[in-house]
C-alpha cells in the first residue's frame, strides 16, 4: 500500500536531489533574512507553488506524484523550515477557490518568488481553537475596512508581509455568522502591534498580534463580505496530503535516533520500552498510509481532522518516550550551565515544543467534534 512512481517522477526526483544538494548546503540561511533568502532561492529554482494545478503565476506544475517526489526529497535533504509555507499552501489554494483574478494576479506571483511571506490571523486569545467565537472586526470606512481586535499563536508574523485575517464584519452577528476574510499588509506602525510569545523552548515562533484601526482595501476582501467562514473552511481542508508525508519522514528521522539511543544506551533491554518503540514504529506507517490514502482526494471531510489526530498525539508521545529513554540524562542541557543560559538539544526541543502538538493547528477537541458532526453525523453543537 504505497505509491508508484513512473519514470517521469524518477527523473524529476533525480533534478529534485541535484538541486537541493547544490543549494541548500551553499545557501545555509541563518536568522530571519537568510529565510527570506531561502525563499528567494526556492522561488528562482521553480520549486513553488507545484502543486497549485495552473503554471499562470511565475510557478512551475507538478503532478501529485511529482509534489510527493519533492516533498520527500526535501526532507531527506534537511533542508530548513519554510517561511513562505503558510502562503504557498494555505493562501495561494484559498485565493485559486475563492479569490478573483485580480486578487490572483497580485499575491501568487508574488509568493511563487518567494518575495512575500504570509501569516494567519485566526485564533484569539478568548476564543482559542473555536474560530466561529472570535470578536476581532472590521468596519467599513469608505474605501476599505478599518480593523481592531487581537489574533494570538500567529505563526511568523514578526516576518511577515502580510496577514489573512477572519474578522466580524456582520454587526450584532454570532458564530460563523458575519465573518468575512480580508488581506492586511502587516507594514501599519501604530496600527499593528507585533508581540512575540516566548515558549518553553526559548524561542518565539508565535506571536500576539494587535490591530488596533488597521487598514484593508475593499479589493483585498475574498470570497465577499459575510462568507468569511466558508472561505475559512476551504483553507483548513488543504492542510493535508503532501505535506504530511514530508513530515513523516522527519518523523521517521527522529523515530531511528530514538531507536539508536535506546539501542546504545542499553535501554531498550527493558521490555516496555521496546513495546512503546514498536508502537510508534507501527503507528508512523498507519500514518503514512492514512496520507497516500487520501492524497488527492476533496471528499473525505473528516480526513485533514483524523491525520491532525493522528500525527500531533504521535509526536508528543515520542518527546516523552526520547527523554525516557535518557532518563535523569535527560534534564541536562549540552552546555555547560550559565545564568540566563537555555540551551537545548534537538530531543529535548522536541518534547517541549511537541507539548502544542495537540492545540495548534486546531486542538484535539475541536477535531474531533469535526469528526463527529461533518462524519458521524453526530448534533451540532447549540449556536
Amino acid at each position: 500500500m504505497d505509491f508508484a512512481f513512473g519514470a517521469q517522477d524518477e527523473s524529476f526526483r533525480a533534478e529534485a536531489r541535484e538541486w537541493l544538494a547544490r543549494e541548500w548546503p551553499a545557501r545555509h540561511p541563518t536568522g530571519d533574512d537568510g529565510g527570506r533568502a531561502w525563499e528567494r532561492t526556492l522561488g528562482a529554482g521553480g520549486w513553488i507553488g507545484l502543486g497549485w494545478g495552473t503554471a499562470a503565476y511565475g510557478n512551475r506544475c507538478a503532478t501529485l506524484t511529482q509534489q510527493v517526489v519533492w516533498a520527500e526529497e526535501y526532507a531527506r535533504a534537511g533542508a530548513p523550515g519554510r517561511i513562505g509555507h503558510i502562503g504557498e499552501k494555505l493562501l495561494a489554494p484559498t485565493l485559486l477557490a475563492h479569490g478573483d483574478e485580480d486578487q490572483r494576479a497580485r499575491f501568487l506571483p508574488g509568493i511563487a518568488r518567494g518575495e512575500e511571506v504570509w501569516c494567519q490571523g485566526y485564533s484569539e486569545p478568548d476564543a482559542g481553537s473555536d474560530l466561529a467565537a472570535l470578536r476581532t472586526r472590521a468596519v467599513r470606512d469608505g474605501t476599505g475596512y478599518r480593523i481592531s481586535g487581537r489574533k494570538i499563536w500567529t505563526s511568523l508574523a514578526h516576518q511577515a508581509d502580510w496577514c489573512f485575517v477572519l474578522a466580524r464584519t456582520g454587526e450584532g452577528t454570532r458564530r460563523h455568522h458575519g465573518l468575512s476574510f480580508l488581506l492586511v499588509p502587516m507594514d501599519q506602525p501604530g496600527r499593528i502591534e507585533v508581540r512575540p510569545i516566548r515558549q518553553m523552548t526559548g524561542t518565539s515562533e508565535f506571536n500576539e498580534v494587535l490591530f488596533d484601526g488597521a487598514v484593508a482595501r475593499a479589493r483585498d476582501l475574498v470570497g465577499g463580505e459575510g462568507n468569511g467562514w466558508r472561505v475559512a473552511l476551504g483553507l483548513l481542508a488543504v492542510e493535508r496530503g503532501v505535506s504530511t508525508l514530508a513530515q513523516q519522514i522527519g518523523f521517521e528521522a527522529e523515530l531511528r535516533r530514538v531507536v539508536r539511543l535506546a539501542v546504545d544506551s542499553g535501554a531498550a533491554a527493558d521490555p516496555v520500552l521496546r513495546d512503546r518503540l514498536v508502537r510508534q514504529w507501527a503507528q508512523l506507517r498507519t500514518m503514512r498510509w492514512h496520507a497516500l490514502r487520501t492524497l488527492g482526494g476533496a471528499a473525505d471531510a473528516g480526513a485533514p481532522s483524523v491525520a491532525k489526530l493522528l500525527w500531533g498525539q504521535w509526536h508528543r508521545r515520542l518527546g516523552e518516550l526520547a527523554l525516557q529513554v535518557r532518563g535523569a540524562a535527560a534534564a541536562t542541557g549540552p552546555g555547560a550551565w550559565s545564568p540566563g543560559a537555555y540551551e537545548l538539544d534537538d530531543l529535548q526541543r522536541s518534547f517541549l515544543f511537541s507539548r502544542a502538538d495537540t492545540i495548534y493547528g486546531g486542538s484535539d477537541e475541536i477535531q474531533r467534534g469535526i469528526i463527529a458532526e461533518r462524519v458521524l453525523g453526530l448534533p451540532r453543537e447549540p449556536g
